[in-house]
């Protein structure tokens, strides 16, 4: 039986730990697949032994402030490795814990595979040395993150992006516009806050006040809120009630309303690249502390924050970042992309940005690599007992 313990550390890496754990379990039924993830991972038959619900966090101050429940975890999966010794550790994103956990995998000799690997295209390069040494195997969802850690010796595979196998609706027309609460003739303006508390505390009130204004300005407008599973109902249903503002709050079946919106209204992050993906135009929105933003403005290399616009190589939706982060400016700059010129031109961009991210298949492509890898790391094992 093959031992995999997966590190997914937020809700996006939990949607791809779940697609993976499923392509594995059917490529290999017995296997057993545990570690940190959410309900995605345990909806695929996953053992999730540590939620990502209580572990979620980002920006440099916020992980300070979590530094000791960070350290509690880092305490437990020394022990899950040297108790239940897995024969591949599987790491997805969050890259500053999951770089820790690939070095001590590393040096008790278990081998690492790294899924979504640190950007190092986007904060120095020279990051890619270090990864280098503590993962034997790097599968890569872009293009430029290939060429940039195969110049520095990595061990390294396109598989190409996930969401290209995942992102679609899975709901008939009809039914999706039943369930987002789309009305004939009114647009429907989609808001994506993101999944951590920190990031519902600072963008869903400027989100809901930027369709305030946008409601007194357009009668016809609707608006819709999916809501992360690492959210509470109450939490969102208590921010809209304080605007006064009728929204439609839904659980699940996120791809099937981005698939009859008409516009979203985004936290930065993957959930950016998932509307792409849908062909759904949107602004977005990044804020942080004060102190994360100025340390974030000096390290990272790259000109743009938003994925379709780093995956495009340009600009090719708004990105309102700190103080340009107002209901106010967030409103005028949703008005001005629903022109119908500027609205066509994005859609068009759109399509081209989601034909650089690969075929599909990428799951499959995973799930193969990881029990190659942990295939020849139970072989050698054999040969040094031996």
């Amino acid at each position: 039986m093959t031992r995999i313990l997966i590190s997914a550390g937020e809700a996006s890496g939990d949607l791809h730990a779940g697609a993976i754990c499923r392509a594995l379990l059917r490529r290999e039924p017995g296997a057993e697949v545990y570690g940190m993830g959410g309900d995605h991972l345990r909806a695929a038959g996953g053992t999730v032994l540590f939620d990502i619900k209580d572990h979620s966090v980002m920006g440099f101050v916020e992980v300070l402030r979590k530094l000791p429940d960070l350290l509690r975890l880092r305490k437990e999966f020394v022990r899950l490795l040297d108790e239940h010794r897995p024969d591949v550790l599987l790491t997805i994103d969050y890259p500053g814990f999951n770089m820790r956990l690939a070095k001590w995998a590393k040096e008790r000799g278990i081998p690492v595979v790294s899924f979504i690997p640190p950007s190092a295209w986007a904060w120095r390069p020279g990051r890619a040395v270090g990864v280098v040494k503590v993962v034997d195997k790097i599968a890569s969802i872009f293009p430029f993150e290939y060429d940039l850690y195969k110049r520095y010796g990595a061990d390294i595979e396109f598989v190409g992006h996930p969401l290209v196998d995942t992102v679609r609706p899975g709901l008939p027309r009809a039914e999706a516009e039943a369930l987002a609460g789309k009305r004939p003739g009114h647009p429907l303006i989609l808001l994506l806050p993101g999944s951590r508390p920190m990031e519902i505390q600072r963008l869903l009130p400027v989100m809901l006040g930027a369709a305030r204004i946008l409601k007194d300005r357009h009668p016809d407008f609707d608006f819709v809120l999916p809501r992360a599973s690492t959210i509470p109902q109450e939490t969102l249903r208590q921010a809209v009630d304080r605007v006064g503002l009728e929204v439609t709050i839904t659980n699940g079946g996120t791809y099937d309303i981005m698939s009859v919106a008409d516009f979203a209204i985004a936290t930065s992050g993957t959930v950016t690249l998932e509307a792409a993906l849908c062909g759904l135009p949107c602004v977005i929105l990044y804020k942080s502390s004060p102190l994360s933003f100025w340390i974030a403005k000096h390290v990272v290399e790259i000109p743009h924050i938003g994925l379709p616009n780093i995956v495009a190589g340009r600009l090719i939706e708004p990105e309102l970042l700190q103080d340009q982060c107002t209901p106010e400016q967030v409103a005028d700059t949703t008005e001005a992309l629903l022109e119908p010129t500027c609205y066509a031109r994005l859609k068009a961009d759109l399509a081209e940005t989601r034909a650089r991210l690969g075929e599909p298949g990428a799951v499959q492509r995973v799930a193969d690599l990881v029990l190659r890898v942990a295939a020849q790391g139970k072989t050698r094992r054999l040969h040094e007992s031996v």
